[in-house]
């Protein structure tokens, strides 16, 4: 059983770890919604939805601080095998409040702070800093 969101943010560090400019990932809408808040926090440049057959692909441009990588660590919590929820008041904090936590809810797919403020638990994806 294969994990598209691991694979996602494994493909995204990875990229990092070899001072690449961008990464090419197969398209999902779990994968975009994930990508707009690696944008909105600051870990990638930007990212588009590229129109190929026979599968959309998503090219994210990677972000870089001087010659370090915006992405040191990336932490996937809920896995196929062993699914992972949390209430509004567990869910956990990414590097003590340095990193993102991404969440699952009935919302969408958003940041723990973003859940803590609407007060919503959900499945807890993955963490990064």
């Amino acid at each position: 059983m294969t994990d598209p969101i691991a694979d996602m943010i494994i493909r995204v560090k990875n990229a990092f770890m070899a001072n690449k400019a961008e990464v090419s990932i197969p398209h999902s809408k779990v994968k975009v919604a994930i990508a707009k808040i690696l944008e909105a926090e600051g870990y990638v440049e930007s990212f588009e939805v590229e129109p190929t057959k026979p599968q959309q692909t998503i090219n994210v441009k990677l972000k870089y601080v001087g010659k370090i990588p915006a992405i040191t660590e990336v932490r996937r919590l809920s896995k196929p095998g062993r699914r992972v929820y949390s209430t509004v008041k567990d869910i956990p904090r990414a590097l003590g409040g340095y990193g993102v936590t991404i969440v699952s809810t009935s919302r969408g797919v958003i940041t723990g702070s973003q859940a803590r403020k609407m007060n919503v638990g959900g499945e807890v994806l993955c963490q990064i800093w």
